[in-house]
C-alpha cells in the first residue's frame, strides 16, 4: 500500500522523500519492523519512539511518521504529524479497509459494569439471529474464535485487525469495552460508534501512568460521546452531566430516577441456599418484569443498560427476559456451588469502589456472615491497599487477607499495607499469604448462611510473581479443595 493511501485521513507534512512510497507493513514497535515498513515514532509515558528511528531504519523501514524533526538518511521518507497516536489509529483503519464502517459498533465506558453488560448485550442480540463480536477485558470473540485479552481496549492496530476478521466472518455487530486509557491514547479514534454507553464513574485509574487527576479521567470517558451516533447513560450517576458535557450525539438515559427513559421499579432481592438473584420491573419506553441470576442493584443497572441498547435492534421482550435470566460472566459475581449450607462466589473487584459496591450489595441479602478474601496487586498504588483494607474491615464480618498478583513486590509487604487500612476498623481478619491455602481455609470454615467472596482475581487464570505468570485458576483450586474434603470423609 502506498504511504499516501495509508495516511489519507491524516493531516501530515511531507518532510522528505516520496509520499507514494510502497509500504509493506507499519508499526510503532521497532522490534516488529521488517523490510519495507513504515515506523511511527510515538511519544509514550516511558519511552520515546523517536529514539528508535535509527534502529527501525536498520531493520528495513522505508518511511517514518514523526511528531518532531529528526535526522535520518535522505533516502527515507518522513512525514510529520501533530499526534502519532492519532495517525496510528487512522492508518490502521485504512490498512484494514475501514472495517468498522461495515459493522454496528457498540462501545461501553465506565468504571464498573462494562464486562457484564457486553455479555448481556451479546446474548440478547445473538438470541434473535445477529452475529455478534466482542472485545473486552476477558477476551475477544470472533465467531468460534476466542482470544484472551491483555488490555480492556487493545491498541488501535489490533482493534482494526479484529474488525477486519469480524467482517470477513460475517459478523454484523460488535460490542466492546472502551476504557478511559483507550480513549485517552486514541485507540478507538476512527471508529464510527453506533451506540456509546456510560455506566458510572469513580476515582480509579488516577496515577502517573494513567490519568493525572479525576477531571482528566472524566473528560476521557466523555470522548466516547463525541464519537457516537446515540449515547445511552446512567442518569443516577453523580458524574453523568460532567461526562456528557459537550456531547455531540443523541442522548437517552436509564436508571431508577423518574427522569430516566428506561427505569427500574419494585426491585426485590431473591435468595435461597447457594443462590442469590434480583428481580424488578422495567418501566418507561418499555414495560415488563425481569429476573436475573446475578445479585445486587448493580445487576439491575447492567441489565437496564443492555435493554436500552437491544430495544434499538428490535429484540423482543421475551428474548430479553430469557437472555437476562441465563447470562453468566466468568469472574463477575460468579457463583460456584460448593455447599448446600453457604454461598461462594468469585468476583474481579480489585479496587475500593468495586469492593465496597460488592460487599454492600451482598449485605443486602443479610448473610449470617459475610466473608471477604482478597489481596492487592504489587507495583500499584499503596493507597488502594489501605482503602480496600478499610472497606473490607468495615463491611465484612471476616476478612481473609492474602496475595493477588504480587509482581515484583514482597507479598507480605502488600499484606502489611492492607492491614494498615484494616486497623482503622474493628473488623476481624486472618492473614494467609498463599492464596491457595486461603481459599481452602474459607471453604473448610464456611458456616451455614455464610456468603463468601473471593475478590480480585475474577476471570484471571494466573498469578504474576517477579515477572512470571504462573497458572492459577480459582475454579481449579476450589475443585481441588472439594476433592480433598471428600477424600477426608
Amino acid at each position: 500500500m502506498k504511504l499516501s493511501k495509508l495516511a489519507e485521513r491524516v493531516n501530515y507534512e511531507l518532510v522528505q522523500g516520496n509520499e507514494d512510497v510502497e509500504v509493506s507493513f507499519f508499526t510503532y514497535d521497532s522490534r516488529e519492523v521488517v523490510e519495507g515498513s513504515c515506523f511511527l515514532c510515538i511519544t509514550g509515558t516511558v519511552t520515546d519512539g523517536h529514539s528508535y528511528a535509527g534502529k527501525a531504519i536498520e531493520a528495513g523501514a522505508v518511511a517514518l511518521v514523526v511528531e518532531r524533526e529528526i535526522e535520518v538518511p535522505g533516502n527515507i521518507t518522513v512525514i510529520k504529524v501533530e499526534d502519532a497516536r492519532y495517525a496510528l489509529a487512522m492508518m490502521s483503519c485504512a490498512y484494514f479497509g475501514y472495517p468498522a464502517e461495515q459493522l454496528k459498533v457498540i462501545g461501553i465506558t465506565g468504571t464498573k459494569g462494562k464486562t457484564t453488560t457486553t455479555y448481556m448485550i451479546r446474548n440478547m442480540l445473538e438470541d434473535i439471529g445477529y452475529k455478534v463480536g466482542l472485545i473486552g477485558t476477558i477476551e475477544t470473540i470472533i465467531g468460534d474464535k476466542r482470544i484472551p485479552a491483555s488490555h480492556t481496549t487493545p491498541e488501535s492496530y489490533t482493534i482494526q485487525k479484529y474488525f477486519r476478521e469480524m467482517v470477513d466472518a460475517g459478523i454484523q455487530i460488535v460490542v466492546m469495552e472502551v476504557s478511559s486509557q483507550g480513549l485517552m491514547l486514541k485507540r478507538t479514534d476512527g471508529i464510527p460508534f453506533e451506540i456509546g454507553i456510560y455506566t458510572n464513574l469513580s476515582e480509579d485509574h488516577i496515577g502517573p501512568r494513567e490519568h493525572k487527576d479525576f477531571d482528566d479521567y472524566m473528560h476521557c470517558k466523555g470522548l466516547l460521546f463525541k464519537q457516537c451516533r446515540l449515547g445511552i447513560g446512567n442518569i443516577d450517576d453523580p458524574w453523568f452531566e460532567g461526562v456528557m458535557e459537550g456531547h455531540t450525539c443523541e442522548l437517552e438515559t436509564f436508571g431508577f430516577s423518574e427522569k430516566a427513559d428506561l427505569r427500574a421499579d419494585n426491585m426485590e432481592f431473591l435468595q435461597r441456599p447457594g443462590y442469590l438473584g434480583v428481580s424488578y420491573e422495567v418501566k418507561g419506553k418499555l414495560n415488563f418484569p425481569v429476573e436475573i441470576d446475578i445479585p445486587g442493584k448493580f445487576s439491575v443497572y447492567n441489565s437496564l443498560t443492555a435493554i436500552s441498547v437491544c430495544r434499538h435492534f428490535n429484540v423482543p421482550v421475551e428474548e430479553m427476559q430469557a437472555a437476562l435470566k441465563r447470562v453468566k460472566v466468568k469472574g463477575r459475581i460468579e457463583m460456584i456451588k460448593v455447599s448446600d449450607d453457604f454461598t461462594l462466589m468469585i468476583d474481579y473487584a480489585h479496587n475500593a469502589m468495586a469492593l465496597e459496591s460488592l460487599l454492600t450489595t451482598l449485605k443486602d441479602y443479610k448473610p449470617r456472615r459475610l466473608v471477604c478474601l482478597f489481596g492487592c496487586g504489587g507495583d500499584r498504588s499503596k493507597t488502594r491497599r489501605f482503602e480496600m483494607g478499610e472497606v473490607s474491615g468495615r463491611l465484612a464480618d471476616l476478612t481473609v487477607i492474602t496475595s493477588d498478583n504480587p509482581r515484583t513486590e514482597d507479598p507480605q509487604a502488600i499484606i502489611d499495607d492492607i492491614k494498615v487500612g484494616m486497623s482503622r476498623t474493628d473488623g476481624e481478619f486472618v492473614e494467609i499469604c498463599d492464596r491457595r491455602e486461603a481459599i481452602e481455609y474459607v471453604i473448610r470454615n464456611g458456616q451455614p448462611g455464610d456468603v463468601i467472596i473471593l475478590a480480585g482475581k475474577g476471570h484471571e487464570d494466573y498469578q504474576e510473581i517477579n515477572g512470571v505468570k504462573y497458572d492459577m485458576d480459582e475454579r481449579d483450586i476450589i475443585a481441588d479443595v472439594l476433592k480433598k474434603l471428600e477424600a477426608e470423609k
